[in-house]
């Protein structure tokens, strides 16, 4: 960005803006922050108050998919490919070709989603018991899927030639769900570092890949007319240690010498994302940021909050649905924000609703997790549902879609099986609240430290019978295995007789999907038969009258 470009945003910016001493200040000049309740900053944005509909759905579905599903070489491969050596780069260069000629922006036209239906999927979705659904808005590839006007590489001009976000919103408001929309495309900037590399090796070695490319370049190319520096955002400096694979973990939180960004290019994403909330209106945002987008270094982040609580409350005076996720809150944040934790949960009951992001494989579609049966089962999946739900959180759950638009029979598997028992034991889940203690059992029980922004759900994959859930209604009690017991015996020491956490008697104990069964309290604890004519559910839920 010249000097000429950055005096004029500069003048654009109000003064009680500037006066905070953001280093990087973002312009509403194209798309003023709605005025209202909430302004621009911690403070005002404390005001917040999760709804209700929220902390009742507990489970939502995620369709994490664009064009980096082409390959299906997973997730981040529009940067891998860009890494020498790499597992992705091998698979670029033999199946596409090299990326100093063949570079991620000639994937895009590959992504035509020809057979994505999403009036089926969304319908599935909530057949299989998801109250929510969350579509990808970009990614860090920074390819916008909706007819963007802040971005001319886009879904609608190019590879599928549709507004996917109109589409999904669309089918979610068809079938009464609520709709989320996930945006990552600040990163780019730092994560798309490696398009500008070269190979080390081999006959290649020394040419440039295509990441410093610009729109002189694409002369008599299909691209012609697009600058390749709106999709790559590379036309900066160096970042500390750029050649190192692995700094961009650390300097995720705009630290630790990335390089900074422009007014320019906080700008740009902070339109594209007003844009996305003024044409579709969701009632969920994710981002995946620590605390909001560019924060501390800009404005940006707090500004789009601001505003998405604003137009929420002025679309939806009677009933607000506005939730807005950040990871790696502090305190004051998780005023203001949910708290999401990636791939895991905290090992106690936080005070506030929060909400993990998991997958069932790779966040996008993987073909080596396909053939190598490496996806979550639906078991799996139950037990971390309820789990996550006995400690006051929700589910957000990532099924990869391919690039046409559609699962795999593994999956499809998996999808039917998490229905099967959500179709039974439901009621253990929706608009619960936790109890006097989340659980019981050797995990239950054990210090499990959450890494970073999560990433700690592997603690969880082993529980047995021994490990039991609670969740509670006003009227009734859950106490939920998470697996069926060899012998048949469920036992909950919580419940013992005389237990501080239920001290009144109790009447009955029924078996989700069955009826009554009987049951033993004793100082030890209380032990529930599972009748041997029971089908034996992956988790099965015991319904105790209060």
């Amino acid at each position: 960005m010249n000097y000429r470009k950055c005096l004029l945003a500069a003048l654009l910016i109000p003064a009680a803006v500037l006066s905070q001493n953001y280093e990087v200040p973002v312009s509403e000049a194209q798309e003023p922050m709605m005025k209202g309740k909430y302004d621009a900053t911690w403070e005002s944005l404390s005001q917040y108050e999760v709804p209700e509909w929220f902390r009742d759905a507990k489970f939502g579905i995620w369709a994490h998919w664009g064009p980096q599903c082409v390959e299906g070489s997973g997730d981040w491969m529009a940067r891998s490919m860009y890494i020498e050596g790499s597992n992705e780069y091998k698979h670029h260069v033999a199946n596409y070709g090299h990326p100093s000629e063949v570079g991620f922006k000639d994937i895009l036209p590959l992504f035509k989603a020809e057979k994505w239906d999403p009036d089926y999927l969304v319908g599935l979705y909530k057949k299989i018991g998801a109250k929510y659904f969350f579509a990808l808005g970009n990614h860090h590839d920074n390819f916008d899927l909706w007819d963007s006007q802040y971005q001319e590489w886009n879904s609608k001009a190019i590879g599928p030639k549709r507004d996917l976000l109109a589409e999904w919103a669309e089918a979610c408001r068809k079938h009464g769900l609520k709709f989320g929309v996930s945006l990552h495309a600040d990163h780019a900037w730092s994560w798309y570092e490696p398009s500008r590399r070269y190979d080390r090796n081999g006959d290649k070695a020394g040419v440039p890949y295509d990441g410093r490319m610009t729109k002189e370049d694409g002369k008599g190319k299909w691209w012609e007319g697009l600058d390749p520096q709106n999709l790559y955002a590379q036309n900066h400096p160096d970042s500390y240690g750029s050649w190192s694979d692995g700094m961009i973990h650390r300097q995720w939180a705009w630290g630790n010498g990335v390089a900074v960004p422009t007014v320019e290019y906080c700008t740009n994403f902070y339109n594209r994302t007003l844009d996305v909330i003024n044409r579709y209106n969701p009632d969920l945002l994710y981002f995946d940021v620590t605390g909001v987008p560019f924060y501390p270094i800009s404005d940006a982040g707090l500004k789009i909050a601001a505003h998405f609580y604003n137009h929420n409350s002025a679309t939806h005076p009677k009933d607000f649905s506005a939730v807005m996720f950040g990871k790696i809150l502090n305190d004051t944040q998780k005023e203001a924000l949910v708290w999401d934790v990636e791939r895991g949960a905290p090992n106690n009951i936080p005070e506030k609703p929060w909400q993990t992001c998991s997958c069932i494989g790779g966040w996008h579609y993987n073909t080596d997790i396909y053939k190598n049966n490496w996806y979550k089962s639906a078991a799996s999946v139950v037990k971390l549902l309820v789990d996550v739900v006995s400690k006051n959180g929700n589910l957000l759950l990532s099924i990869p879609l391919r690039a046409d638009g559609t699962f795999d029979e593994k999956e499809e598997e998996i999808i039917n099986g998490i229905g099967d028992w959500m179709a039974v034991n439901s009621e253990c889940i929706y608009s619960t609240r936790p109890w006097h203690i989340f659980g019981e059992g050797p995990i239950a029980e054990s210090d499990i430290a959450i890494n970073a922004q999560g990433f700690n759900e592997g603690s969880y994959t082993v529980a047995t019978s021994k490990e039991i859930r609670f969740t509670q209604t006003p009227k009734h009690l859950y106490a939920i295995a998470l697996a069926w017991p060899d012998d048949n015996i469920v036992h909950i020491k919580a419940l013992a007789d005389g237990s501080e956490y239920h001290k009144g008697r109790i009447k009955s104990v029924e078996l989700l999907g069955y009826g009554k069964v009987k049951f033993t309290r004793t100082t030890d604890g209380l032990a529930v038969n599972l009748p041997a004519d029971a089908k034996r559910s992956v988790a099965p839920v015991l319904r105790i009258k209060k």
